[in-house]
């Protein structure tokens, strides 16, 4: 499903994941909702949205992180010190319920082991962004996570982009109960066109697992879509 707004894309999509968690909340009932959130620009302004809103139910929230670079969780190209940044330092989330991927660690892969032993067994609210190059958490094209298909967390190194990280896998996306895809802008109009076109191989356009999901697109994102 695609939902775009031609303007305010990020008031848009912050009231319709809000929308999701309360759906999320009443299908659960007494059980904690589970969030996982995106790194990049474009879940930056949402977050900043999202945390403007008063009176969210997030002491009954969980957060995950779908992926992480090998930095300390205080340096500038944290996800972490984004989300906490823009979302978690201003809503009473509880500490404990925020799930930090410790991607500083020496050893990545026993990290990554260490972070899929928190998941749950799905996802209430998987929020995904979309790259240039059509990658999803840090699902690349020419990394080994897209291939992907018996653990949750993996270490992944891409010679296209800094750092090494943690991401999630396919599997986790194919798990969630909700995917949401957030993209905005020119730049990223060919991965999400590439991404929603089902002769589109994932291995190739990562972005294309969540393509089943619900895409929050601004008008720019959709300029190579053909609307026919």
């Amino acid at each position: 499903m695609i939902v775009f707004w031609p303007d305010a894309f990020a008031a848009g999509a912050a009231s319709r994941i809000i929308a999701e968690l309360a759906t999320a909340h009443q299908r659960s009932r007494e059980h904690v909702v589970s969030i996982m959130l995106a790194g990049g620009s474009t879940p930056r302004d949402v977050y900043s949205e999202i945390a403007r809103v008063p009176g969210l139910p997030w002491q009954n929230v969980a957060i995950w992180f779908g992926d992480e670079r090998a930095v300390p969780s205080d340096h500038p190209a944290s996800n972490h010190r984004m989300a906490m940044d823009t979302l978690l330092a201003h809503v009473p989330v509880l500490p404990g319920n925020v799930h930090r991927m410790e991607a500083e660690r020496d050893d990545l892969d026993d990290a990554a082991r260490a972070y899929e032993r928190t998941l749950p067994e799905s996802i209430d609210i998987l929020l995904l962004g979309v790259g240039r190059d059509g990658h999803t958490a840090s699902i690349f094209p020419d990394a080994a996570s897209r291939d992907v298909a018996d653990r949750d967390v993996v270490a992944v190194h891409s010679t296209a982009h800094p750092h090494a990280r943690l991401t999630i896998t396919p599997r986790v996306i194919r798990h969630a109960a909700t995917c949401i895809v957030l993209a905005a802008g020119r730049d990223k109009a060919d991965a999400v066109a590439r991404a929603l076109d089902e002769r589109t191989d994932p291995r190739e356009c990562p972005a294309s697992f969540a393509r089943d999901g619900l895409w929050l697109l601004d008008d720019d994102a959709t300029a190579s879509i053909d609307r026919a």
